[in-house]
């Protein structure tokens, strides 16, 4: 038997466990898959927007996996801690895969970044997704006006649940919290804002028409900043999602939607320099006007525009954070590593791996997971002989409950979604998100005792 640990139950962590466990070369793999949070999905629970039903639906594949008789997941487990260390985990397992993902935002780097009324958009996500780390009334709504910087798909999640009623979100399991506050939203403009050219935006085709059908909103794009793109005039050049792209916001710039609700204005070539206050909160963010620099960049003109905004969202990027015990590159925020084997000092450290955003950078889709996490299974399935030799644990779960730790195992996170199943119904919703950490294990003792 060959006994793996899988740190992380979001994507790149169960099709890690699946490759795993599905294969037939090594027959006996029994995979525990840790997480931090009493509850499995990582990112698909805590990242996809509530209106986003489809995507939010892989948890049913990915529960598929977690359910193989040869999967457990066990949650409240946090490692790189001093209770539970890389080291300690190798001595309780033959094999340690870390999907830790990408914790935190890139930051703009600039002054006033730091204003009451400025946050990262993972902290808006958090919110809205019932994170139990988040502030669960951390966002003041009460404003007039919101920047979101970046164009993403992150930032048009951001951008389209402030820019939508909450009547349209009370069918969805945002939490009551988040969902009292976005009822009473004053946000009357919403702007996303880019430092280069449509044709260089990093959403999707499908996210960005979305924007265009919200019943209570209104896009509009301005043709100017849309023809300062090289490629815009002559979209035929650019891959074909691009292409989508560009010719989804001429359709704006030519024949704008109607007017209605709240406005969701769509900006390009504006560089972010300075955010401005007024009475010790953010009022506004200064921008430099770019262009194009002939090399896929671009440059300042020196010609500054402010836009009014009482609240700041950033969505610039994902950035890996180091795990405490574990070699971490800062230059590109990721654990060293040749094909998922962990390096230490430029050598494969026996019995550690990486897959996913730790392995690879915050890049790529959710499905992008999937060979990454096989790529580093069968690393991990060709060590197996040399793993097998290591002398570990007989029972891990038994030897973290003796070090105080109080893991919570399936039929616990069964009990969380009764409860909030629960919840739901007794707010007349739907399943309704627990946000705290107090009820989620509260949920999840009720069950196993």
């Amino acid at each position: 038997m060959l006994r793996v640990a899988v740190v992380g139950s979001g994507p790149s962590g169960v099709y890690t466990a699946q490759a795993l466990v599905q294969q037939t070369v090594v027959p006996d793999v029994r995979v525990h898959v840790l997480d931090r949070l009493p509850c499995p999905y990582g990112l698909v629970r805590y990242g996809v927007a509530p209106d986003h039903e489809k995507i939010k639906s892989l948890q049913g594949t990915l529960r598929t996996v977690l359910e193989h008789e040869r999967v457990a997941f066990v949650g409240n487990i946090e490692a790189g801690t001093p209770e539970l260390p890389p080291q300690r985990l190798l001595e309780l397992y033959h094999a340690v895969v870390y999907c830790v993902g990408a914790a935190t935002d890139r930051r703009l780097g600039i002054p006033g970044e730091d204003l009451p009324g400025s946050f990262s958009a993972t902290e808006f996500v958090s919110w809205y997704s019932a994170h139990p780390d988040a502030d669960p009334g951390g966002f003041a709504l009460g404003v007039r006006s919101a920047v979101v910087v970046g164009v993403g798909n992150v930032a048009v999640d951001v951008a389209r649940v402030l820019a939508r009623g909450a009547r349209e979100l009370l069918p969805t399991d945002v939490p009551q919290s988040a969902l009292d506050l976005l009822s009473g939203s004053t946000v009357r403009e919403v702007h996303m804002v880019g430092r280069r050219g449509p044709s260089q935006a990093k959403f999707t085709t499908k996210e960005l028409r979305e924007l265009g059908s919200l019943p209570d909103a209104s896009v509009s794009v301005d043709p100017a900043e849309l023809a300062l793109d090289p490629a815009y005039g002559d979209p035929s050049g650019l891959p074909a999602a691009l292409r989508r792209n560009v010719e989804v916001l001429r359709g704006w710039a030519d024949a704008p939607p109607p007017v209605r609700g709240r406005a969701l204005r769509l900006r390009f070539h504006l560089r972010p320099v300075e955010l401005l206050a007024d009475a010790g909160r953010v009022a506004a963010v200064r921008f430099e006007r770019t262009v194009p620099d002939g090399a896929g960049g671009v440059r300042g003109t020196g010609a500054y525009e402010d836009i009014e905004a009482q609240l700041v969202l950033r969505s610039v990027g994902y950035r890996g954070t180091p795990l405490p015990g574990l070699p971490f590159d800062p230059s590109h925020a990721t654990v060293p590593h040749t094909a998922g084997r962990v390096l230490r000092d430029g050598l494969p450290s026996t019995g550690e791996y990486v897959a996913g955003w730790i392995k690879r950078g915050p890049t790529g889709v959710i499905g992008t997971n999937r060979p990454c996490a096989k790529e580093t299974a069968g690393s991990l399935l060709a060590d197996a002989e040399a793993l097998a030799r290591r002398e570990v644990a007989d029972d891990p779960l038994g030897a973290l409950r003796g070090s105080g730790l109080r893991p919570v195992e399936w039929p616990g996170w069964l009990a969380i979604e009764a409860a909030e199943a629960s919840l739901g119904e007794s707010l007349g919703r739907r399943s309704v998100k627990i946000a705290d950490w107090a009820g989620l294990l509260a949920a999840a003792r009720d069950v196993r005792s």
